[in-house]
């Protein structure tokens, strides 16, 4: 019956190679759960309340996306997109988290409109790549000032905006020991580095005795979580902060989803995938907001699972499953101190700025406004402001360089809505 449902002897797998595919996924990508849940408090949600949501939101989009799409790709609340949930739309743009939620239910409910349509893919190509690389990069430069912030590397600076922490302090030296492992595992290319990662991090608080084991509950509490599941607030519909958000919010989900479903899938030649695997992560995104987590996307992690010979919705539900199984730890992860953390989203953030190399830094109409979003992203501390920057400057550029026909009517309308939102609080 599974062999029938997932077309194993089509695609030349078999249950054996699917399951284990994804357990290696799960193995990869569950570090989500801890980090997603610290950055979701920071945002006002209880932190036990934050990894069933995590959970709960992992599992729901893998399984959708394993049955609709019979895909291996993985689909969790993404890096990234979680810091414009927390620190831009509820710190920066005052928005309160249950409004927030409903703004990420929003954005899911239009990304599924036009996921089901032509339309998502023509949307998605009006944006130039370049500013699509330096989303990336200034989204990882942010995550990694986060990272250096909550493991005490930097500090509010006297004289200057920031300053080198103290380098005496216990929970500075273990954020230092725990990348060092980190980045050690990660260079051998160790399975599951992350999240193993986290645990020695863990492991080495306990020894020294810099783990609040008072944060421990005893047991899962489902109350906390009552809170949090469909809290959702429409109060702020009328408001622009409240649409502005809905927009940022949809506008990260098509990019990075777009892009990281058409490139796994065609590495192991499936394609013919794509339409719903993008719809199935669409819809996860509503379903975000429902259970009380930021956004969903395809975990990058999904070569991971794919690179085990995961080929097949089966790769994708196994993973779903076991993120279900993760539910009941949350009372677990409440122990995992910040010096753990820190040195995951200080790695993640490196790694996002990759895309830097593909930015065509030999026409100055591409990379300036590029490099607007890249800088003003982690120094606005604002993922919005940074991309209004950027999508601000380049049809203006374009224009001053004589490239007119560069410029597609869709753009300069999402780049009209970017002064909108800057002209705002001076209307």
């Amino acid at each position: 019956m599974i062999t029938k449902r997932f077309l194993l002897q089509q695609y030349g797998t078999t249950v054996r190679t699917e399951i284990t595919a994804g357990v290696v996924s799960f193995v990869t990508v569950v570090y989500i759960v801890a980090v997603n849940a610290s950055i979701l408090a920071d945002a006002g949600i209880p932190y036990e309340a934050g990894v069933i949501a995590t959970a709960l939101a992992a599992c729901f989009g893998s399984l959708l996306v394993g049955l609709w799409a019979n895909s291996p790709l993985i689909i969790v609340p993404g890096m990234g997109i979680n810091a414009l949930f927390s620190y831009t739309v509820v710190q920066g743009m005052r928005l309160p988290w249950p409004e927030a939620l409903a703004a990420v239910f929003v954005s899911g409910l239009i990304v599924s409109a036009l996921a089901f349509t032509p339309l998502i893919k023509q949307l998605a190509a009006t944006i130039p790549d370049s500013l699509k690389h330096a989303i990336g990069a200034g989204v990882g430069l942010f995550l990694a000032f986060i990272g250096l912030q909550k493991g005490g590397i930097v500090v509010p600076g006297s004289s200057s905006i920031v300053a080198l922490g103290d380098f005496g302090s216990a929970h500075t030296l273990l954020t230092l020991a725990t990348l060092a492992v980190t980045l050690a595992l990660y260079v051998r290319g160790v399975p599951g580095n992350l999240l193993i990662g986290i645990a020695a991090g863990t492991g080495l608080a306990a020894i020294t005795g810099q783990l609040a084991w008072e944060s421990a509950g005893t047991g899962l509490s489902l109350a906390a979580y009552g809170s949090v599941f469909g809290a959702m607030s429409f109060s702020g519909l009328p408001s622009i902060v409240f649409w502005t958000a809905v927009f940022s919010f949809a506008l990260v989900v098509l990019f990075e989803s777009i892009g990281l479903i058409d490139a796994q899938l065609r590495l192991i030649g499936q394609p013919e995938k794509a339409t719903r695997s993008l719809q199935a992560g669409a819809i996860s995104v509503a379903a975000s907001g429902v259970l009380g987590t930021s956004p969903t996307v395809t975990a990058v992690e999904s070569a991971a699972g794919i690179s085990s010979g995961g080929r097949t919705g089966l790769t994708a539900v196994t993973a779903g499953v076991l993120f279900a199984c993760a539910v009941p730890l949350g009372p677990v992860m409440r122990l995992i101190p910040d010096s753990a953390i820190a040195p995951v989203l200080i790695l993640i953030g490196g790694l996002m700025l990759q895309g830097v190399k593909d930015i065509p830094f030999d026409d100055l109409s591409e990379w300036l406004p590029a490099f607007l979003i890249v800088a003003g992203i982690p120094l606005t501390s604002s993922i919005v402001d940074g991309m209004g920057l950027g999508f601000v400057a380049f049809p203006i550029l374009k224009l001053a360089a004589g490239k007119r026909r560069e410029i597609s009517p869709v753009f300069v309308t999402i780049a009209a809505l970017f002064v909108l939102n800057f002209a705002l609080p001076f209307i």
